[in-house]
């Protein structure tokens, strides 16, 4: 059986031309499916529609209607309810089945009057009304506007909703997008921090490593110092060349303490040892610590503190640490001969210490970065042998460990400089003591002769010590690892053991254990020497260690130990 296939055209009417608002584009026309077996009716229904601006699909059967029908959609379609072969209501039927076309709205058309069954079953199939031959072209086309009205407005919707699909689809796209930007740059940020945090660890390792590292070479100059003393006291020119030595050996102790400082800073590895501490003290000690700056350039510093005794609740070294590196800042930045002002008074809950100076001053931009590390002023050639940037930065991160505030002031280069050190006050008492004269103190200490074993793996530095206490009067034995210090000991049984804790081979604290074992070790003095340090460290404890100092090993501070031991 051949099945032709239905006509479609535009609607048109010969002579006239349809509005813009109706027709609007090809894309815009609306498809109208007008069914009827009479080519006359479907030209009366077509010249009916001409100005509605729709675009007509003719179909003369059934099987046309359904092959329009898969083709594309429709507004409504306009069907003849006596057809040969399939009956409009059979079609209607097949077309309400299928999922696609079962909204279209569909108009019958009938040459004669339906009796109310044919009525009812018209509905039931999918009618929505009935139009009677001759048709009315008025009402015909009053009653498809609606349809395509619905129609258009359906279509708009529809296009509304695939672009608004188009569109999440593509914020979906950019927020996809976007995710993996982010991820990217998360992941990017994270790399970066990581290499920087590495890069920053093995920094402050380096520091680490090369403060201890420094400390084995000073440890045998501060000491062969000390010996050069004792040997030649007599001798005026050695006594000049030994002072010499002497003060570089402090500056570059100095230097190795603030980087060794910074490190533990920087990696919070630094640990006070707070008690209730005098600030006379403090500043006593610090003073003793930069005399020989002082001495060196012939300047001088005016100290003027409370009556009071004024005590805070800190470490006493690092205290000391904060008020020497002051001084020396403001020694380095001013003239030979100066004076340094150095004043402590009672404000309110706290006390300030203010150290100023008439020196080099400091520039204004280069004020607000003078406590960040490595940061220093112009060169003079009074601070040629200087820092390394790092003395106020040290001081201010130790002040504010002690609950306190370090500021600086200055009016500009050439007009000096004011730092004030803020502390809160743990109590004041009654007038304060006296400074006792080193001297006296010195003289009050005899060193009684004892058995001393020296444990040092620095050859220098063993012989350079061995060589002061003997100097000192002292019997000595010299060791340069933990299994020969053990293998001397039990025959020298000393009195007192300098050991170094950075050993080969056996740790020292190892050292200092096994020498606890034997009976005739209990009362040995054990003085652990080491270059990392002297935070509280319960290895040190556990191992029996009596006193831990730091290298270079001061000779005072050495000499009072074996004066003063249990």
């Amino acid at each position: 059986m051949n099945i032709s296939r239905p006509l479609s055209r535009p609607a048109t009417t010969a002579g006239s031309t349809i509005p813009p608002q109706l027709s609007g584009g090809p894309d815009d026309a609306v498809p109208i499916l007008l069914v009827d077996d009479q080519p006359a009716n479907l030209d009366a229904l077509e010249a009916s529609l001409a100005q509605s601006g729709c675009q007509f699909v003719l179909a003369r059967s059934a099987d046309e209607a359904l092959l329009a029908l898969l083709d594309q959609d429709f507004a409504a379609i306009v069907l003849d309810v006596m057809m040969p072969g399939m009956s409009g209501f059979e079609l209607s039927t097949m077309i309400k089945r299928r999922e696609r076309t079962k909204q279209v709205p569909i108009l019958f058309l009938t040459a004669r009057m339906l009796d109310k069954q044919d009525e009812i079953r018209g509905y039931q199939v999918g009618a929505v009304d009935y139009l009677t031959k001759p048709l009315d072209p008025q009402i015909l086309r009053a009653k498809i506007a609606v349809f395509i009205e619905l129609f258009r407005k359906r279509r708009a919707l529809s296009r509304m909703n695939l672009e608004l699909q188009r569109q999440i689809a593509e914020r979906q796209r950019m927020s996809d997008a976007l995710q993996r930007s982010n991820a990217e740059l998360e992941q990017r940020v994270g790399e970066r921090t990581a290499a920087l945090a590495e890069s920053a660890r093995r920094k402050d390792e380096f520091i680490a490593t090369l403060a201890h590292e420094l400390r084995n070479p000073l440890s045998a100059l501060r000491t062969a110092t000390e010996a050069l003393h004792l040997k030649a006291s007599d001798n005026a020119d050695v006594q000049s060349l030994q002072g010499v030595f002497e003060r570089q050996i402090r500056q570059l102790t100095r230097l190795t303490n603030d980087l060794l400082d910074v490190s533990r800073i920087t990696r919070d590895k630094l640990a006070l040892q707070r008690t209730r501490v005098a600030v006379w003290d403090v500043i006593e000690c610090a003073m003793e610590t930069v005399r020989p700056l002082l001495e060196k350039r012939s300047q001088t510093v005016n100290v003027v503190v409370p009556s009071e005794s004024v005590f805070v609740d800190g470490d006493q070294a690092r205290l000391s640490q904060v008020i020497s590196n002051l001084l020396d800042n403001a020694s380095r930045y001013s003239a030979d001969g100066a004076r340094v002002d150095l004043t402590a008074v009672i404000s309110g809950p706290h006390v300030l210490i203010k150290v100023a100076d008439k020196g080099e001053g400091i520039e204004r931009e280069l004020m607000s970065r003078i406590f960040e590390l490595f940061v220093q002023g112009r060169e003079t050639p009074h601070t040629a042998e200087g820092g390394l940037g790092i003395g106020l930065p040290l001081a201010r991160r130790l002040t504010e460990m002690h609950g306190g505030t370090l500021t600086g002031y200055s009016a500009g280069p050439g007009r000096g400089s004011e730092f004030v050190v803020q502390l809160p006050i743990l109590g004041v008492l009654g007038e304060r003591p006296k400074a006792r004269d080193e001297a006296d103190v010195k003289a009050a200490l005899p060193i009684p002769s004892q058995r001393v074993l020296i444990v040092e793996d620095n050859r220098d530095t063993a012989a350079m010590m061995d060589l002061m206490l003997q100097e000192w009067g002292q019997e000595t034995r010299v060791a340069h690892d933990g299994d020969k210090a053990l293998e001397i000991a039990s025959d020298f049984q000393p009195q007192v053991v300098l050991l170094d804790v950075g050993l080969p081979n056996l740790h020292g604290y190892e050292v200092a254990r096994r020498l606890r074992l034997q009976s005739w070790a209990q009362n040995t003095f054990v003085i652990a020497i080491t270059g990392w340090g002297l935070e509280q460290d319960r290895q040190s404890q556990s191992a029996g260690i009596d006193v831990r100092l730091l290298k270079p090993v001061d000779p005072d501070a050495l000499r009072k130990l074996l004066a003063s031991r249990p």
